[in-house]
């Protein structure tokens, strides 16, 4: 982890206004995963916690609103999901400039490798046995109910995800992509009629964004919620099963290629089969969401690459790494359209 040169008094007196019991600062260092929000650990008297900001630099509308995963990680907190426990959200204008939320540090084991090489075959089920039910038990929280009716804009999800990537896409675009363009033409072409089904999606859910028990497969925390809204639930799913399909022996570290079995993973279609029990939630047009999925996470991680170039991104050297994979996942979508994949 990095020190930050923040000025320590003006933070400490902030935290000590805004975190009900905080006192004595100690130190504060940014954690180097993470391509987006910049976190980072915070040593105090009081304890242990984690401080999630807005980066520097000029930032791309609707991107980046810690306010937003404040808001959704505080009303989920009674809704039996798993989510770190929040305390204080700063203003714009704060001791470090920027926007931030403190919340709880949650010890625990946070996996890299979907194929899990450092546990044993029972545990690798159990795991991902425990993956489908938090995203199962996220898509039967009730929105009106835990008070985030309006955290996100009525109709079509899917229209306005692909509008919204699209525009970002856009706005960062370093090279010309034909599979991109094909891509955001085909998604247009062939949106499916709004279903009316609504509910908290996460945005990015992937098993690093997890923190699971020191012994043992329960999940203690969904984190990284700057992607979550009202929308619908297969965008979720779909940007999960990529997984799937990714190849392991590359940046991605999919499961593409892995003798599944042998390794105690279940399949995709085992894995989907499980969460619409699970959801009472059914899956339909999963080309469509495959192929929607693989476009957000190109748009992504285009604009990681677009922030590297300005000197903006969280983790420059390994933005510039993955900004080489937006041809690849605009390839891989391509393939998912035309059934090869």
């Amino acid at each position: 982890m990095e020190a930050e040169p923040f000025d320590m008094e003006a933070l400490a007196d902030e935290l000590h206004e805004l975190v009900p019991g905080f006192s004595g600062l100690h130190a504060i260092e940014k954690f180097n995963t993470g391509q987006s929000n910049p976190t980072y650990r915070v040593e105090a008297d009081s304890g242990r916690y984690v401080l999630r900001a807005k980066p520097p630099g000029t930032l791309l509308k609707s991107a980046h609103q810690v306010d937003r995963e404040y808001r959704v990680m505080q009303a989920l907190a009674g809704n039996d999901v798993p989510v770190p426990k929040v305390y204080g959200l700063s203003e714009e204008h704060s001791a470090i400039g920027r926007m931030y939320f403190v919340m709880e540090l949650v010890e625990g084991r946070i996996f890299w490798d979907p194929a899990l090489p450092e546990v044993s075959k029972e545990e690798r089920a159990a795991i991902y046995d425990g993956m489908n039910d938090v995203l199962a038990r996220l898509h039967r929280v009730d929105p009106e109910a835990a008070g985030l009716a309006d955290y996100g804009r009525s109709g079509n999800y899917f229209a306005r995800q692909i509008r919204r990537w699209s525009e970002q896409y856009l706005a960062t675009k370093t090279d010309d992509l034909p599979d991109m363009d094909r891509l955001m033409d085909w998604l247009w072409e062939n949106l499916p009629d709004d279903d009316g089904l609504v509910t908290v999606v996460h945005g990015d859910f992937r098993l690093d964004n997890m923190i699971f028990s020191a012994h043992g497969e329960r999940v203690l925390a969904l984190i990284d919620w700057e992607l979550s809204t009202l929308g619908h639930p297969l965008a979720d799913l779909s940007y999960q099963c990529m997984q799937w399909r990714l190849p392991h022996a590359s940046g991605f570290r999919g499961l593409g290629g892995l003798n599944l079995p042998e390794l105690g993973i279940p399949n995709e279609a085992d894995y989907i089969a499980l969460y619409s029990e699970r959801s009472g939630i059914a899956v339909d047009n999963w080309t469509f969401c495959l192929a929607f999925s693989f476009f957000k996470l190109a748009a992504i991680l285009q604009g990681v690459y677009k922030r590297s170039l300005d000197g903006n991104a969280s983790n420059p050297e390994r933005a510039n790494e993955i900004g080489k994979a937006v041809p690849l996942l605009a390839l891989m979508a391509n393939e998912v359209i035309s059934g090869k994949a």
